[in-house]
Order: C-alpha cells, then sequence, then structure tokens
C-alpha cells in the first residue's frame, strides 16, 4: 500500500499521538478552511479559477494546502477539496457558485435518480492521487489529513439542490420515504469511503467526515436516518489504522452518536465546552476543537483568554486533544492572528 510508508513517517507526530490519546510535547493545531478565504496567498493562487476546478488541479491543490502550513506553523495540513468533489468526478451536473455555494443541476426527487450515482472509480479522481504524492513528499512528518463530506450533508444539498436554512425537502423525503432515503445515503456512503481510500492510500494519515448540515436532526432521527451511512464510512477505513475524524455543526446533543458512528476524534464546534463533550462522547474518543472563529476578530489578550478557556476544558476533559477552531476560518480573518494563536497554544502547553 503506497501511504504505509508514510503512516509510519507521521506515527509519531503530536497530531497523530493527540488523535490516539497518547501523550504529546504541546497540544497540536491545525484549523479547518485553514488556507482557504483569509490568506493573500490562497486569493492569489485561486485568481480566476473556478472552485471546483481548483480542486482538480493537482499541482494548485499542492499549493493551496502547503500555505498555512508555511505561515501559521500548524502541526497537520487539510487537503485542499471540496465535498461537491467525488460527486462531481462522477459526473453529476453540480457546480459551486460565489456567495451562494454548491448547486445541483437536477435535485434528486425519485428512485430513479439513484441511478445517476455510480460507483466511484479511483481513475475518476487521478489528480487526487497525484495531489496527495506531491503533498506527503514535501510535508514529510506533518501528517496530512484526507477529505470528504459526510453522507446526511450530500444528500442535503442533492435533495435540496443548494444550500438550505431549514431542509424542509431533505426531512419531507427523510420521513416520506424512508426507504429511498436509506438507499441514498447508502450509496453516498460507498462514493465517499471510496474517495476517503483513494487519498490514505496516496499518503493522507488520518482522515476528516465533515456533515456541516447534521445538526438539523435530532439525536433520534441521526441514529435511524444518518448514522448507518456514516458509520459505512468509517468502516469502510478501519482497517488503514489511521486516526478517524468526525465533525458537524450544531451537533451538541449528537456528539456521543457521531463517536458511536465510528470516529476517533469527535470535533465539537464552539457551543459546547470540551469538559461537556466528553462527558457525552464518553471514554476512549480524542476531542477537536473548539475556540469560536469568531473571537479571532477581537484584540490579542482576549483571544488568549478565550484560548485559555479552551485548553482548560480540554485538560479537564482529560482526554486527547487536538486544538481547532469550532468550525472553520472566516473570510475576512487577519492570518496573524491565526499564526498567534497556533504560537500561544503550543507555547502555552509546552511539557517538555
Amino acid at each position: 500500500m503506497p501511504g504505509v510508508s508514510t503512516h509510519q513517517q507521521t506515527a509519531a507526530s503530536p497530531f497523530i499521538r493527540a488523535c490516539r490519546n497518547e501523550p504529546v510535547p504541546y497540544t497540536p493545531v491545525w484549523f479547518m478552511r485553514q488556507a482557504g478565504r483569509s490568506l493573500p496567498e490562497y486569493l492569489k493562487a485561486r485568481e480566476g479559477i473556478p472552485m471546483l476546478e481548483s480542486c482538480m488541479r493537482p499541482e494548485l491543490v499542492a499549493e493551496i494546502t502547503l500555505q498555512p502550513v508555511r505561515r501559521h506553523k500548524v502541526d497537520a495540513a487539510i487537503y485542499y477539496s471540496d465535498i461537491m468533489v467525488p460527486l462531481k468526478a462522477i459526473g453529476l451536473d453540480l457546480d459551486i457558485k460565489p456567495g451562494v455555494g454548491p448547486v445541483v443541476g437536477e435535485p434528486f426527487r425519485s428512485r430513479q435518480d439513484l441511478a445517476r450515482l455510480r460507483d466511484l472509480d479511483p481513475s475518476d479522481v487521478g489528480y487526487v492521487t497525484e495531489a496527495v504524492g506531491l503533498l506527503t513528499a514535501e510535508l514529510g512528518e506533518t501528517p496530512l489529513i484526507g477529505f470528504t463530506g459526510a453522507p446526511f450533508t450530500l444528500a442535503s444539498y442533492l435533495v435540496e439542490g443548494g444550500p438550505s436554512r431549514n431542509h424542509e425537502r431533505t426531512k419531507a423525503l427523510m420521513y416520506g420515504d424512508p426507504q429511498l432515503w436509506h438507499d441514498l445515503l447508502d450509496r453516498l456512503a460507498d462514493i465517499t469511503a471510496a474517495f476517503l481510500k483513494v487519498q490514505v492510500e496516496a499518503g493522507a494519515s488520518a482522515v476528516q467526515v465533515f456533515d456541516s448540515w447534521v445538526g438539523a436532526v435530532s439525536p433520534a432521527d441521526y441514529r435511524r436516518h444518518v448514522m448507518p451511512a456514516s458509520a459505512k464510512v468509517f468502516r469502510a477505513v478501519e482497517g488503514y489504522g489511521v486516526p478517524r475524524i468526525h465533525f458537524g455543526v450544531g451537533s451538541g446533543e449528537l456528539l456521543g452518536l457521531m463517536g458511536e458512528a465510528g470516529a476517533d476524534v469527535v470535533g465539537v464546534d464552539w457551543r459546547v465546552p470540551l469538559d461537556e463533550a466528553a462527558r457525552r462522547v464518553g471514554p476512549g474518543k480524542a476531542l477537536q476543537g473548539n475556540l469560536d472563529p469568531a473571537v479571532l476578530f477581537a484584540p490579542t489578550a482576549a483571544v488568549e483568554e478565550k484560548t485559555r478557556e479552551v485548553l482548560d476544558a480540554a485538560a479537564a476533559a482529560g482526554t486527547g486533544h487536538v486544538f481547532n477552531l469550532g468550525h472553520g476560518v472566516m473570510p475576512h480573518t487577519d492570518p496573524d492572528a491565526l499564526s498567534r494563536l497556533v504560537e500561544f497554544v503550543h507555547r502555552t502547553t509546552q511539557t517538555a
């Protein structure tokens, strides 16, 4: 397996050790959307290139992925991609419109639409294999995190046709035709798992499954209508032995279930303190998070105060901890504030 040597090379990194609940010399840090939208060098690299196209150019993907590692000295790189990439790769008519987000040409409405979801073959995303190879050669002992959207969030985009505030069509299908809903998520789980396997086999040392919209469902609905597909994704990559991270927004009531779905690390948004999150998730899982991204617009002293609160809650949780924001970096965040934050976390948590 091509990625095995890379996995061994990164095994002693603080990020991988924290994911495995092992002792670390300091708390590792990375950020969701850590390159995208806020770095001037990212904006320059992306200039004039549509989002989905930028995800299909290996050298550009590698450059954008590496930018925050160079600038912020973060402890892990997140593979630059978009949750819609695997669906685009199998031929779905969709695009990412600036200021709107993913838009689907023909939203899913009936069982016949399932036929449009063919299997993802590694040859469909050869650019991913190439980009990961470029990245792992450059990153060395710094881990690369594989990237994918979760079946529920992908299904919501397909059913709604684009972003949605209330997920009316999604829930109408989920409740009105639960068998079709199950079959849709099951197909998306296969596609998602195949996309992650490509990244891990090419050298990614960990994976994160982003379930951006899952906070829209109740725990009972999550267990019945969402968890089976998410669990299938995590099972599919279990044999590689890489840490599996699960993150959702507004998912405080779901944290225990998200861990139960198969994650080794549960990402926590800023609404739940990490010590309370640890109680909800239960023993054996590491936590990731969870500074409110908006805090970075406050003066440095305030950022440090709020960061100490996160670190104190993580210490009280007594589990492995990867420091992150409670969601993605906001577009107008000062890059220097992010660099200062990384340095502050490293310095504050230094044990050796």
